[in-house]
């Protein structure tokens, strides 16, 4: 596809559609991310406050939670790196593969083309703020 050639109208929906889907992955993968990284911080919070118990003799707690919580894993097998790397391997990466192959032949891998439609509806020219790109 030219960038002179413009796609219809559905197929413009539909392959924004896709990368709107995408969008959303991107942030469930943030979350992913955070969800890490709490956990991560969560486990070292724990290992202090086991270190504290111990301190205030209170043995017996403080290996229980040692041996039980300090370190286990989240998923069977897993920690939360593991987990992020089996999701973005599985389906993060086919995913954004996926949609830039449908934008590479439907669009011409032209990217937000729904909202660059909106934009030029929406801008008033030669308004200060309503540029059509940063080169205007």
């Amino acid at each position: 596809m030219t960038d002179s050639e413009q796609p219809d109208d559905l197929t413009i929906e539909a392959v924004g559609g896709v990368s709107e889907a995408l969008e959303t992955i991107e942030r469930a993968r943030g979350h992913l991310y955070a969800f890490h990284q709490l956990t991560g911080k969560a486990d070292f919070a724990l290992g202090d406050a086991v270190e504290l118990l111990a301190r205030a003799g209170h043995e017996e707690l403080a290996k229980e939670l040692d041996a039980e919580l300090v370190g286990r894993n989240v998923l069977h097998g897993r920690w939360t790196f593991q987990v992020i790397e089996e999701y973005e391997d599985t389906y993060y990466e086919p995913f954004r593969r996926l949609e830039h192959k449908v934008r590479e032949a439907l669009v011409g891998g032209r990217r937000h083309l729904h909202e660059a439609r909106l934009k030029e509806q929406r801008r008033t020219p030669g308004r200060p703020g309503h540029a059509a790109t940063p080169d205007e």
